[in-house]
């Protein structure tokens, strides 16, 4: 876990705005700084960032967040690695932990040091093998046979591993030093002989979302086993969660909204060569969560292209399972299978981009291959095979998070089984979908405690002036007391104030950052996207929020003056205490005079 205190030191360091202008430029406007989002495709910006609040917010397709959220979603990286990517542009240290409590300071200097060690390692090499590439002449005659261009090679940094078995011993001074093993570069036998891990083979670098390589694939020239040979795991590169060619394709990304995955690193390479610039691919392994994740934060549509065999439908099918728990309105997912024996390939060098991209446009959308390859599977012609359809079903449907397209899922399963979607819907054990309400639509009547929240947030040391018994209403539920959601939010909102270290009170994006995966997360975004839009004039704080607090106040009357009549309607006037009844008596005389004034 990473400290809140150092989440918020950190935000304090970053500005917003010279981080996203250095991926996008931004233009003035007023208080805020304005581009067109780089999350959806539009020709009027809407896109804002806030310098006071550090904080965006695209009034169009509603992506908001902190420096933290932006490269999350920008660059397509996890919370820990967009934490890691900002503390190295402020000079800062993360604080880390492990099994045996806080790691020491030099401990964890020594894995920064290794880290960068096996990093520059891998660039090395990739220069290397990229040099070797230009000299062998077997390996440039390979890569024309395979439609390959120089300037596509250069773009992907494709290179060649010569078949002897030290070739990294001439680029490194030292062949024996232990950060060549760590990188995966190079192996150390039973007998304590080193030796390269990639030997003639097409050596084809794995890029993160930094442009840094953090692995190789190696592909053999000729026959020889394996066809294709990865980089082990190392403290850079997990294999279930890198995505080949995201880096070369992000701008194409961008543009189309769309990415093409495809099974092979020459798919990617031969797709590209003819123009199709937003294809990836995983590497030699299975579809994650992991990189469904990853891709549908930089796009809304997902197409996988498989050969149209029984291996490349498997492989479709398991895309499937890890998608559904990821899907989400707007986002979709199609699956595009290419005639037997093409592959992306050969398909696009034999067709051209326009066939390729005609393919692509008509995909089979993930509901109908869901349903159909259930269908396949039993002989829906009889009550048996239509009842086991629906049961089949059913713990595809639990995951899917999208929830209109689940009902038009099971409204099609009703109509192929003969049941009604209520009776698939109770027969799954699904919850039933609730009528959504219109989208982002503009807040008119404000709840006093959307007021305050909004007040804090603009504003976080006003916390210190709430009154205690504020906290008790905070957590109750009472009809004089509107959204009680809302009035959760506040609290936990000055909690974190409250929780903050030093005499710094946590700016407005340290206190968005702290509901990141909470109940409160999208509340708290919604609410700062509103200051953005309609923030407070400073000379009305005050005035609204004492206004706020006399109107909790008098909420706070009004349920204890419920509670007591209730109680006396029960019980009569003796059933109540000495002080119940002080206050019971006070309240009707406030009640009177209220209502003589």
């Amino acid at each position: 876990m990473i400290p809140e205190s150092f989440i918020q030191e950190l935000l304090s360091r970053t500005d917003i705005v010279d981080l996203i202008d250095s991926y996008l430029p931004l233009k003035k406007a007023g208080a805020n700084y304005v581009a067109c989002c780089p999350f959806h495709s539009e020709k009027t910006p809407s896109f804002s960032v806030s310098p006071g609040k550090q904080f965006y917010h695209c009034f169009g397709c509603g992506a908001s967040g902190s420096a933290i959220g932006f490269l999350m979603e920008y660059s397509g990286i996890g919370f820990i690695d967009a934490v890691k990517d900002l503390a190295g542009r402020a000079g800062m240290r993360i604080p880390e932990d492990d099994a045996r409590g806080v790691r020491d300071e030099a401990q964890s200097r020594r894995d920064a040091q290794n880290l960068r060690d096996i990093t520059e390692a891998m660039a090395r090499a990739a220069k290397y093998y990229y040099g070797q590439m230009k000299r062998s002449e077997r390996a440039i005659a390979y890569l024309k046979a395979r439609g390959v261009e120089g300037e596509v090679a250069r773009k992907f940094g494709v290179g060649y591993a010569p078949d002897t078995w030290q070739n990294l011993d001439a680029e490194f001074e030292n062949y024996a030093d232990p950060v060549l093993q760590a990188a995966g570069l190079v192996i150390r036998n039973d007998q304590g002989q080193l030796y390269d891990r990639f030997r003639d083979r097409i050596i084809y670098p794995i890029f993160n979302q930094k442009g840094e390589v953090i692995a190789f694939g190696g592909r053999v020239i000729d026959a020889g086993e394996p066809k294709y040979l990865n980089s082990p795991e190392t403290p850079l590169f997990e294999k279930g969660r890198e995505v080949y060619g995201l880096p070369q394709a992000r701008a194409a990304l961008r543009e189309k909204n769309t990415a093409i995955v495809v099974e092979g690193y020459m798919d990617v390479i031969a797709l590209s060569q003819h123009g199709v610039e937003n294809a990836v691919a995983t590497l030699g392994t299975a579809t994650t969560e992991a990189h469904v994740r990853k891709l549908l934060r930089q796009v809304d549509r997902v197409v996988f292209c498989f050969d149209g065999d029984n291996a490349g439908r498997k492989a479709a099918w398991k895309a499937l399972e890890n998608v559904l728990e990821s899907l989400v309105e707007p986002k979709t997912v199609g699956f595009a299978f290419l005639p037997d024996p093409e592959d992306p390939d050969s398909f696009v060098r034999a067709r051209g981009k326009d066939a390729f991209e005609r393919l692509i446009a008509q995909a089979t959308p993930l509901s109908e291959f869901l349903l159909r390859e259930l269908s396949s599977r039993e002989d829906i012609s009889s009550a048996e095979g239509r009842a086991a359809l629906v049961s089949k079903a059913g713990p595809l449907l639990k995951r899917l998070r999208s929830p209109l397209l689940r009902l038009q899922i099971v409204r099609r399963l009703g109509d192929a089984s003969g049941f009604t979607a209520q009776e698939i819907e109770r027969h799954c054990g699904l919850p039933p979908i609730a009528q959504a309400s219109p989208a982002r639509a503009p807040r008119r009547n404000y709840s006093v405690w959307n007021r305050l929240f909004r007040l804090l947030l603009q504003k976080p040391e006003l916390a210190f002036r709430l009154p205690p018994e504020f906290f008790e209403d905070a957590s109750e539920v009472s009809e004089a007391l509107p959204a009680p959601p809302e009035s959760g939010a506040v609290k936990s909102l000055c909690e974190t104030i409250f929780a903050a270290k030093g005499d710094a009170v946590p700016s407005c994006a340290a206190l968005l950052e702290s509901a990141r995966g909470t109940a409160n997360e999208i509340f708290f975004s919604e609410a700062a996207a509103e200051l953005i839009a309609v923030p407070f004039v400073e000379d009305d704080i005050e005035t609204e929020f004492v206004g706020a607090l006399e109107r909790l106040s008098e909420a706070r009357r009004k349920r204890d003056f419920e509670a007591l009549q209730k109680k006396v309607a029960r019980t009569g006037i003796n059933g109540l205490s000495t002080e119940e009844k002080s206050e019971y008596l006070k309240l009707i005389t406030r009640g009177k005079g209220s209502k003589e004034s």
